[in-house]
């Protein structure tokens, strides 16, 4: 009988686990590096181990120490969540050298799906539908652009060892791909060690369509239903649902099927998922297997009632599947979106920084899985997501309703997110009708306004300038207070609004030249404001840290700074010269030395924070003057990295 597990894990899914496994009354063991001793996995579970630094090679792969963590706290089994060594055959093995119990396939498994050529060749083997393509043993340059012609375009180039859209290519024609060639193996070599390559006809506007599969040691597998994952950015997964709205009940047990074969196939034992790519005539193509538990696993928790984690900890012990294939039933539909720090307007941009404040919303048939709380800071060194907000309903429409409602609620103070990104996608038509494809985002919603700066209307400002004023003014000045006229300078983004505020008594109008809104004060405590708009009463939350203010009312969120009594900005602003860091991070690569001549747009330094490359640009054309950043140095969000001055020919053609 097992009794202690360590999760080698972090945030929400180590959180996750945690619940869990206290359920099923084991003893828990958390990880965590420096970064993270105030974390909430670390409060959660019965015991804590540092395994080092924040930089995730020093702690969350580094096995040695998570190996070292579960000797001293007497662990008797180790799951690995997803990310970090969840796919890593040699931790795998290296648990099992340890006397511990990986939750998880065999690590011959894990090999096997590892490697895109090697699995194809097995799936194909097995009976498995796979994407027409070549295949071959660490293949040349050469032996790709042969196999092309046979091929036909258009093509994908895949990064063997790959996954997440790294080393991987779409390739339109025979003149693209010597160089997307070149680059996909460049890629695929610096993510993953390993710059062998594959190819594959490309099916255009797929849906991404995949299976939830459990093994166990005896001989069973069973799938239990699938997860639409069709809406993705750059082959990231931004919403998950459960059942897919495009798959019959024929396609769902083909596919079901056609995945437990690939189970079996590898001696799989634990929860693995069988990723299907499916055209527009419902047919399917092997795409990979992931062998561990899913971010997106809550939405078939929810359709089946099933404790996903729970099972994998049953096939661990080495027991029985809890239920045969025929036992499972799917009830209802759930939707699950990832919540994050980033802001779509500027590219998705991770955000760093303080949370002052985070409160799911509550209500019928939500979940939040997430790993931090109120007073949390947001850092560089880890994925930015904050929670997966997920909603059950009866059929989907009502699962939709309930999940917009969730995010329009959901009290996130501190740190941009793409919140309103996500509630739009769900209220979109075309995902509405369930037509979205794998392009959906990158054809019909790409000029949406969720991906576009902010703009705030009066309506939005005057309850800015209400909360501003009121707290100004004392908790019960409003009430016995003259009429008063004041002006107020705010900032939002890069736009500077000038608004002259006049109070009466617990009325409160804004002008912003010709435009006026009125709002009355009914009631207000800290944090919380009662007002009357248009004769409709609503209730407004905010928080005011030093000159920022963020609230949130109407199904919006919002913040300003209040700059009425700051001086004139100088110079640091677009255009100056003074090139910034865009956010917490390292410096990988600086291109650029003093006295060099650049162009506006150029790139300057290669900023890496949230396992994402970022590039810092020139805001103007000139000479290269201090360089003040150097590769390897951790930077603060703002810190002077370069300067740019003028050189006469940008003068004089800006003078011309």
């Amino acid at each position: 009988m097992l009794k202690k597990l360590l999760i080698a894990n972090r945030g929400e899914i180590a959180v996750r686990v945690i619940r869990t496994a206290k359920a099923l009354g084991y003893r828990t063991v958390a990880v965590y590096s420096e970064a993270d001793a105030k974390a909430m996995h670390v409060e959660m579970a019965d015991e804590a181990v540092c395994i080092g630094p924040a930089q995730v090679s020093a702690s969350y792969l580094n096995s040695d120490a998570i190996l070292d963590a579960a000797r001293k706290t007497g662990a008797d089994c180790i799951h690995p969540g997803y990310g970090f060594l969840s796919e890593n055959a040699a931790f795998a093995n290296a648990c099992k050298d340890a006397g511990l119990v990986f939750v998880g396939p065999p690590a011959s498994a894990i090999e096997l799906m590892g490697s895109k050529r090697r699995s194809k060749i097995a799936m194909q083997e097995a009976g498995v539908p796979v994407v027409p393509g070549y295949e071959g043993n660490n293949a040349s340059d050469d032996e790709l652009i042969a196999a092309a012609k046979d091929i036909g375009y258009p093509l994908m180039i895949k990064a063997s060892a790959g996954g997440g859209g790294r080393g991987m290519r779409l390739v339109e024609s025979e003149s693209e791909l010597a160089d997307n060639i070149k680059r996909a193996r460049s890629e695929s070599k610096q993510a993953f060690g390993d710059d062998e390559l594959i190819l594959e006809k490309a099916v255009i506007e797929p849906r991404h369509v995949e299976i939830q599969v459990f093994a166990d040691r005896h001989g069973n597998a069973v799938y239990l239903g699938e997860r639409d994952c069709s809406v993705q950015r750059r082959h990231q997964k931004v919403v998950e649902e459960a059942p897919s709205p495009f798959v019959t009940p024929e396609l769902r047990q083909a596919m079901g099927e056609a995945a437990v074969k690939a189970a079996l196939a590898c001696n799989y034992e634990g929860a693995g998922t069988v990723e299907f790519l499916v055209d527009k005539h419902r047919n399917f193509y092997f795409l990979e297997m992931n062998t561990r538990l899913q971010v997106e696993h809550p939405v078939t928790e929810l359709i089946t009632g099933q404790d996903l984690v729970a099972w994998q900890l049953t096939v661990a012990e080495g027991l029985p599947l809890p239920l045969a294939q025929d036992d499972i039933r799917l009830n209802g539909h759930a939707i699950e979106v990832r919540l994050y720090a980033e802001d779509p307007a500027q590219g998705f941009t991770p955000q760093t920084g303080p949370l002052y404040a985070f409160e799911p919303a509550e209500g019928e048939g939500l979940r939040y899985d997430t790993g931090v709380r109120s007073g949390d800071s947001i850092t560089p060194h880890y994925d930015p997501m904050l929670a997966k907000v997920i909603a059950w309903g009866h059929n989907r429409d009502e699962a939709r309703r309930r999940l917009i409602r969730a995010l329009e609620d959901t009290t996130v103070f501190g740190v941009t997110t793409n919140r309103h990104f996500l509630s739009r996608i769900i209220a979109n038509d075309t995902f509405g009708a369930g037509e979205a494809t794998t392009a959906f985002l990158q054809q019909a919603f790409s000029h949406d306004p969720s991906l576009q700066p902010q703009t705030l209307d009066i309506r939005q400002l005057a309850l800015a300038a209400c909360v501003l004023d009121h707290g100004s003014s004392g908790q019960s000045a409003w009430s016995n207070a003259p009429a008063t006229m004041t002006p107020i300078k705010l900032k939002t983004g890069e736009t500077t609004v000038e608004l002259l505020v006049t109070r009466s008594s617990n009325r409160l109008s804004v002008s912003m030249g010709e435009t006026r809104h009125s709002l009355v004060l009914e009631s207000q405590r800290d944090g919380l404001l009662c007002i009357i708009d248009n004769g409709v009463r609503q209730t407004c939350q905010y928080h005011r840290q030093g000159d920022s203010l963020y609230l949130q009312a109407f199904g919006q969120s919002w913040s300003v700074r209040d700059i009425t009594h700051q001086p004139a900005q100088g110079a640091g602003g677009a255009g100056s010269g003074r090139i910034q860091a865009t956010m917490d991070g390292a410096i990988i690569d600086v291109l650029v030395e003093a006295g060099q001549s650049v162009r506006q747009g150029d790139t300057l330094v290669i900023l890496e924070a949230m396992k994402m490359e970022h590039p810092v640009k020139a805001d103007r054309d000139g000479i290269v003057g201090a360089v003040q950043a150097s590769k390897g140095d951790q930077v603060k969000r703002s810190q002077l990295l370069v300067e740019i001055t003028a050189n006469e020919t940008a003068e004089q053609e800006s003078n011309a």
